[in-house]
């Protein structure tokens, strides 16, 4: 039987035409589609070919209709600008310290640095900007730098330890593995544990203080408070950005510690800096802006009669 006559067979079960082809005596019906999916069919090619005419469907062509979907969100974003623009311009045009003396756009720049916090920081500070080893917990009271706005700013805008910015943060403590023994370094460790309030005061402890005075002393300060001017940390506190505990102390004196902060000016506007200022100084351990030094006296002002009458009398003049 030739493939043309069994193609013509037909399917006793079902009435429809074989194809031909058979597989371990399996056969294939020649079903024919069903007319509304050929309809449908037709009906997606003809839309197609209308789309591709109409609408950016190949690269490089605009279409008839110069639709896309980028124009629409450049548009948006136009849009969105355009509304914004007023609170940027605002933000923008007030000194950083004079935010807070407006409630509305102290909240604004709260939230706007809240957002540019979470695009930027958050890989390193963590989601709650509370840090890790290494990276500063935002939201205490212990800053290296200085905790008011106009600090965080300045922060922000030069980086720490930023090789090739001229006013980046930058403090240098010496690896003493090459100064001290070992074993002085043990006895600094055991004083520091007792200026931090961990340890009891004892013999290494002793010993570490006046090794501390003679080498530790000119940054950290004789009571280990810090030196803000130089970036030294407070180490009479329980706040470490390394750890307190014995070892990592030891590791810090030995090796020393050299973290760096990329300087933001190079990547976001000033704006946005000055949000993120706002937003980090709200954590919780931002602090009050330092009062601004008073203005010289003027001769022939009450100010500069009140001033020369009080030397004349041998008084101190305080604010």
């Amino acid at each position: 039987m030739t493939d043309e006559t069994h193609a013509k067979r037909i399917d006793e079960a079902t009435g429809t035409h074989l194809v031909g082809h058979e597989w371990d005596g399996i056969e294939e019906l020649d079903t024919p589609l069903p007319r509304w999916w050929v309809y449908m069919f037709i009906a997606c090619v003809v839309f197609a070919a209308g789309y591709v005419v109409a609408y950016p469907a190949i690269p490089d062509t605009p279409g008839m209709t110069g639709w896309s979907s980028r124009g629409d969100l450049t548009k948006m974003l136009a849009a969105e600008q355009t509304a914004r623009a007023p609170r940027v311009n605002a933000i923008a045009s007030t000194p950083i310290e004079d935010l807070q003396k407006n409630p509305e756009l102290i909240r604004i720049a709260i939230e706007g640095g809240r957002a540019a916090f979470k695009v930027n920081c958050v890989s390193c500070h963590g989601a709650g900007a509370a840090g890790s080893k290494g990276y500063p917990n935002l939201n205490d009271d212990d800053w290296l730098w200085g905790g008011d706005i106009a600090a965080i700013q300045t922060t922000l805008i030069h980086g720490i330890r930023v090789q090739g910015v001229d006013e980046t943060r930058f403090s240098q403590m010496p690896a003493f593995a090459e100064i001290l023994t070992k074993a002085q370094i043990q006895q600094v460790v055991s004083h520091i544990r007792v200026v931090s309030g961990q340890d009891e005061p004892g013999r290494s402890a002793a010993a570490g203080a006046a090794l501390y005075a003679e080498n530790c002393a000119s940054c950290h300060g004789d009571g280990a408070k810090g030196n803000r001017e130089l970036g030294a940390p407070n180490l009479s506190d329980a706040i470490w950005l390394y750890g307190g505990d014995r070892a990592n102390l030891t590791e810090t004196i030995t090796k020393a510690r050299y973290g760096v902060m990329p300087y933001w000016s190079q990547r976001l506007d000033a704006v946005t800096i000055k949000m993120l200022a706002a937003y980090v100084h709200s954590l919780g351990g931002g602090e009050a802006s330092p009062a601004p030094a008073p203005a010289p006296a003027v001769a022939g002002t009450p100010a500069a009669a009140q001033t020369a009458a009080a030397e004349s009398n041998g008084a101190d003049v305080g604010v």
